[in-house]
């Protein structure tokens, strides 16, 4: 048995001899690592050119680590199925043989529900009429879901073969045995050799990208399509299709493919800035990175038809079990209407129903300006016009409400815009570039594809690359000031506008990407305001690393103390900040607060807040100042036993050691730094575990309202929540 790491949390296990090639850990776009490492390699056989690559995955325990989806098996399963060619009839590698998935029963499950939802979306016609739509166009919806899908909607367990492990051995095939070990923990057995898989990332590990990205500096503009993606799931070049609006500053996603957060730093955007998302379907290189939305400190708003976001929330239940009411509390949901102009604030959208296996929409935006509506089209995933014509017009089970979708796609397909990007993947579920060839747009863009443009594509359409910035309408004012008097007035609430002018008066610095603003061990002349782009602070005494969002304020710890730094603060991409002499800054301070005194103790809870795991990345200034402001310290006395209190709170430890106990089992023991009480935000019933101090404590009791409805700080709550449940076999539901 041969073991190779592939990234942070992933594993290649080569058992040649018994014929099994595991992938341990399945994050997004995990493939394409495979392909760049060369466990993906194209092969010839019996005048076939096919993929190799691996035919079992074993998963993690829990559905996410560190803010990231830990298991999408959905683009290695089609990998296996269709490029390997395991389910193609005549193919050399159809053996009769399935792939495999390998782990817990509460994750197979998961996964054979989401593989299911990624293939059909809304798997009836009950599912479709229950999101709004008319039972005579559902059940057209329906037919051509059967379409596409060979009309046989098949169970998971018809493709792939399951192993599910406890701790007992179990058989994988060919006497491979596996048995878990412990909480994403597994011995694999061949014969006389054991090899153990620790799939668990560490406190300050990520899944990294595959796909390295120039920095770039841009510009928040009045109107324009900032471009972040035009490759597909296949492409180990670029990130999948989508697209950035800035609309008067403000920025809004257009689908959220893997590693989007990634994307974002590289363009110096943290996720803070983002004002929302459209999204035009479920599929993984459009859905991986939903996720990544939620590590922001506030409700992003959340743009599609029912229709769409049904399906989105069958397939995320289906991962993280996360209901309807619980996504209302991630995300600020707003339904768009179909074929309609939807107005947000002055940008307007159109979704158009597009033909593909889940339900999808093409989208249309427009906003006016001197020269009237500029107009951009964003089509992704779309079918070519043949496949329109076979399913639409020339089926024999076609009928008037075919005709009409036909028409409306068509008449959509050919709209003049001042910029539209299309799928130009090809096959049964992707575009046609040869189809716009008559295209009056003033610039196309070929999308969604992994191979060369051919020359006849090239005469169509232009490529965009990453970062690259098409301005419709130009803005004649800085957004960014705007920005600065709202961070500045969120963090000092009471203080008169003209004392905030003090402030805003300082100069505004450009900062490289990787420069240090402040370096650990010296006094710093100045404090910054963060206006745009993402900083980190590390402590690398501490084994500290955490990012920061726009609107935090850097370097007051030399104001108030005028001693060196405590840790160094460094960019992570292009920075824009404002830089406040210290001396200011200290007076400012003086003038506006009477009780400095109470101003100080504020200032300290929150430099503690910012050094832990749950509050200390991406965290606004104001949310942090509201918890340092209400959070009550406690002294707790060794082997003095506490729970938290009946309504939603988290009590933080600050000083000494604490254990964790559900009856008389040890769930967890806690650290400075580390909590519990995050039960009692997602279960009626609070209390279930019980904490004993190990030695004399401090302890912070910090309230409910202080944390909800702050995506962030929810989402880690639940993956603690989601762990703790873990070790002692329980799972969630809610």
């Amino acid at each position: 048995m041969i073991k190779i790491k592939v990234i942070n949390g992933v594993y290649w296990l080569d058992i040649p001899e018994a014929n099994l090639f595991i992938l341990c850990g399945c994050p997004a776009d995990i493939i394409k690592h495979l392909m760049k490492k060369g466990f993906i390699v194209n092969k010839i056989a019996d005048g076939m050119s096919y993929e190799t690559g691996p035919n079992a995955i074993l998963l993690s325990d829990v559905s996410s680590q560190n803010g990231s989806f830990s298991n999408l098996a959905e683009f290695p399963i089609l990998q296996m199925l269709y490029r390997q060619g395991m389910i193609l009839p005549g193919h050399p590698n159809n053996t009769g043989l399935k792939p495999i998935l390998i782990g817990t029963s509460t994750q197979i499950l998961a996964q054979s529900e989401y593989i299911y939802r990624g293939n059909y979306g809304l798997a009836d016609k009950k599912e479709i009429t229950s999101a709004g739509i008319p039972a005579d166009v559902a059940e057209e919806m329906y037919r051509l879901k059967m379409k596409f899908a060979f009309n046989h909607i098949r169970k998971t367990e018809e493709l792939i073969d399951f192993c599910i492990v406890e701790q007992e051995p179990v058989e994988i095939r060919n006497k491979v045995f596996v048995c878990r070990k412990d909480l994403n923990v597994y011995e694999f057995r061949y014969k006389d050799n054991k090899v153990e898989i620790d799939l668990n990332l560490g406190p300050l590990e990520n899944y990294e990208p595959p796909v390295y990205l120039d920095f770039h500096r841009i510009k928040r503009e009045y109107f324009s399509i900032i471009h972040i993606g035009d490759g597909d799931g296949w492409d180990v070049h670029r990130p999948c299709m989508a697209s950035i609006i800035s609309y008067r500053g403000m920025l809004y996603l257009i689908d959220t493919g893997p590693n989007i957060l990634q994307s974002l730093i590289a363009l110096g955007i943290n996720i803070n800035e983002i004002e929302g998302i459209f999204h035009t379907h479920a599929h993984d290189d459009h859905f991986a990175g939903l996720t990544s939305l939620v590590r922001s400190d506030h409700l992003i708003k959340y743009f599609a038809p029912p229709l769409v976001r049904a399906s989105v929330l069958k397939k995320l239940f289906a991962l993280m079990r996360i209901s309807e009411e619980r996504f209302n509390r991630l995300f600020e949901v707003h339904n768009l209407r179909i074929n309609k102009w939807n107005n947000i604030g002055g940008l307007e959208v159109k979704p158009v129903f597009s033909l593909h296996p889940v339900e999808t929409v093409v989208l249309l935006f427009r906003a006016f300006g001197p020269e009237g509506y500029k107009v951009y089209a964003h089509f992704a995933d779309i079918a070519s016009k043949e496949t329109l014509k076979k399913y639409l017009v020339e089926d024999p089970d076609a009928n008037e409400i075919s005709g009409k979708l036909y028409k409306m796609i068509n008449k959509n397909y050919i709209v003049r815009a001042d910029i539209k990007k299309i799928d130009v993947g090809g096959g049964l579920i992707h575009g046609n570039a040869e189809d716009f060839i008559n295209d009056t747009s003033k610039k196309i863009f070929l999308s969604h594809t992994h191979s060369p443009l051919t020359n006849l594509q090239k005469e169509i359409g232009s490529n965009a690359t990453f970062g690259m910035e098409d301005v419709l309408i130009k803005s004649h004012q800085d957004y960014s000031m705007k920005s600065a008097y709202h961070y500045l007035r969120n963090y000092f609430p009471d203080v008169p506008a003209y004392q905030l002018d003090l402030l805003l008066n300082c100069p505004v610095l450009p900062f490289n990407v990787g420069q240090i603003i402040i370096k650990r061990g010296i006094p710093n002349k100045y404090a910054y305001l963060i206006l745009n782009g993402v900083v980190e602070f590390i402590d690398s005494k501490m084994g500290f690393r955490s990012i920061l969002s726009a609107g935090s304020l850097i370097g007051e710890y030399t104001a108030f103390t005028q001693k060196p730094a405590l840790r160094t603060y460094r960019t992570m991409s292009y920075v824009n900040a404002i830089q406040i002499p210290i001396e200011l800054y200290r007076e400012f301070v003086k003038r506006t607060y009477h009780d400095v005194k109470e101003f100080l103790r504020v200032f300290e809870n929150r430099l503690f807040l910012q050094r832990t795991w749950l509050l200390g990345e991406m965290v606004s200034g104001l949310i942090l100042n509201n918890i340092a402001r209400n959070m009550k310290m406690k002294s707790v006395k060794m082997n003095e036993q506490f729970v938290s209190g009946k309504e939603p709170e988290i009590i933080m430890l600050k000083k000494g050691e604490i254990e964790l106990k559900l009856d008389e089992m040890l769930v967890d023991t806690l650290n400075p730094g580390d909590f519990f009480g995050e039960e009692s935000f997602f279960l009626k019933q609070s209390n279930l575990l019980r904490a004993r101090a190990i030695k004399n404590s401090e302890v912070f009791f910090i309230p409910g309202e202080e944390l909800s409805k702050k995506p962030i700080i929810e989402w880690k709550l639940l993956e603690v929540f989601e762990k703790r449940l873990q070790a002692f076999g329980q799972q969630f539901n809610g």
